[in-house]
This record gives structure tokens, sequence and C-alpha cells, in this order.
């Protein structure tokens, strides 16, 4: 593939204002959020598998078919850039990262803003997830690249997958419900992307949390609220989960997802961290305040 030029040909050194700046992982709920809040100011590329899918969900900058798995066609859309946001998502794919890092490399990226997540700071979290997430991590520092690592917690827009439920049955299902996460609004996280993305500190980390900790029970509690309708909560078992997840993703993530589930269980995921205010200077986003942003989706 042959990537398309730059919306200028202005060199770095002479180029008055805005930064050049690629966005992998573009149609996703942190990535489409970014590539809005720049694109305005900055020169954005937002790299997909699949444009037409991106362009159906906002995604705004010049959206720009790419694959992780390709690393000639990510030397071709990185070369000029300023700065990457890096977001990967499968650990059966350890090459995904390899190849944008050493894209970035080779065309003189000067920052790279990488997606991770708390668990990698818990000794205790050692799944398939969270070791692959650290190893992720290792690679970028190893780069000698100016880097941001954000380390976030679970996204509010997970209960999403509640709303099919929510709408046939006024019922919200989940596993150890009564466990509780410091979930985080993915606006928060996309907003400091956005500034460390801008802003290029080098070797920074923040760690991302919502406000206060909340289970699966409370945010039952806050959705009928703001629904204005009764919400039923049902637990389910650890096997009906793991059945639900292997749905989605291979049986190694999903047994991932499981061991995660339980050591939510065991409370390490409860505490809140002054991560976003740090990052981007105002309090973090409620859970009732997204939900009831998002009303519709569960109308």
């Amino acid at each position: 593939m042959t990537a398309p030029a730059w919306p200028d040909t202005i060199s770095r050194a002479d180029r008055p204002h805005g930064l050049r700046i690629v966005i992998t992982g573009a149609s996703g709920t942190v990535g489409s959020r970014v590539t809005r809040l720049l694109a305005a100011d900055h020169q954005v590329r937002s790299l997909t598998r699949d444009p037409a899918r991106a362009a159906g969900r906002g995604v705004a900058g010049q959206i720009v078919r790419a694959d992780l798995a390709d690393r000639t066609s990510l030397k071709e859309t990185m070369a000029g850039a300023d700065a990457l946001l890096l977001v990967t998502f499968d650990p059966a794919q350890p090459a995904h990262d390899a190849n944008a890092l050493s894209a970035a490399q080779a065309t003189g990226v000067r920052h790279i803003v990488k997606l991770s997540a708390s668990a990698v700071d818990d000794p205790g979290s050692q799944d398939l997830i969270t070791n692959w997430q650290r190893e992720c991590e290792e690679r970028l520092k190893l780069t000698g690249l100016s880097w941001t690592l954000l380390r976030s917690r679970a996204y509010m827009s997970n209960s999403l997958g509640w709303s099919s439920s929510i709408r046939q049955e006024g019922v919200v299902r989940s596993l150890y419900g009564s466990s509780q996460n410091a979930c985080i609004d993915p606006q928060d996280v996309a907003e400091a992307a956005a500034r460390a993305l801008t802003a290029r500190e080098h070797a920074a980390v923040h760690s991302l949390t919502g406000p206060e900790a909340l289970s699966a029970q409370e945010q039952t509690r806050q959705l009928a609220k703001v629904l204005g309708r009764p919400l039923r909560y049902e637990e389910m078992t650890e096997e009906q989960a793991l059945q639900g997840w292997a749905r989605r993703f291979p049986k190694p993530v999903a047994e991932a997802l499981l061991t995660r589930a339980r050591r939510q269980a065991e409370g390490v995921k409860a505490q809140p961290t002054s991560g976003v205010v740090e990052a981007i200077g105002r309090p973090m986003g409620t859970f009732l305040a997204w939900a009831a942003r998002h009303t519709a989706d569960f109308r």
C-alpha cells in the first residue's frame, strides 16, 4: 500500500503550528475519541483495518487503511509523523507492538503514547493479558524514544454489554456483582492521551481511574435511576461468564478474563487514584454522568 500524503508538505522544522499524529486503533473506544479531540488543531492520521466502519463511527482526521501485522505499510503511514498513539488489543499477536515500534523508530516518530492497564502495576496479577501488557510496556521503553504510559482501569462503557438484556428484560447479569472497580469514563482516557501526544512528556506514567469504586450491583442501581425504570441484577456463575467470553474471544483470553475477575473480587481494583487530575487537570467523570449521556443505548 502507498499511504496518502499528509495534508501539507511543510517540513517539521518549518511548520508554524500543529503536529502530525498517527492514531492506531482509531475505530476503538478511546482511539476514535482522540481523533476528534485533536483533528481541529493537528494533522491526524487515523489508522484502521476498516475505513468504512471508522467513518461510520465518526473517526476524524485522515482515515487510512492499515494493519499492525504489516510492518512495511506501518512505515509508510508513519513517515513524517511527530507522535503515535499505540493501541493494541490481542495478546496472541505480540508482533503488533513490535511492528509499530519498529516503524516508529525507522520513520523518526518522536513520542509514543501507549494505552495499557492498571493491572500492570499489581504484582499479584499474572494472567495472560496483564503479562502481555507488561511485555508491551517494556518493549516500548527499550526503543529509546520519548514515551507516556496510560494505565487505566476498566472503562465505564463496558456496561454497554448489558444494553440488550436491559432493553429486553430489564436485567443486568454479571459475575461477582458485589466486587468493586474504580472504573473510568473512556473520555477521560482519551483526553489524557490527547494531552500526552501534544505535550510529549518523557517517561511519564499515569494511573487512570474513576472517582469511586463501584460494583455491578451499584452500577445497576445508577442505571435504573437515569433510565427511570426498575432494573434487576442477576448473578452469573463463573461457568456462565466463561462461556460468554469464549463466544467472543479465544479460549486463553476468556480464561484470562476470568482470572482478572477473580482478582477484582479480591478487592485490588477498588482504590481510586488522582491520575486523571494529574493528566488533564480536572476531576474524573462519574459513572452516573456517563450513564446519563448514554441513556439512548439502554432504551
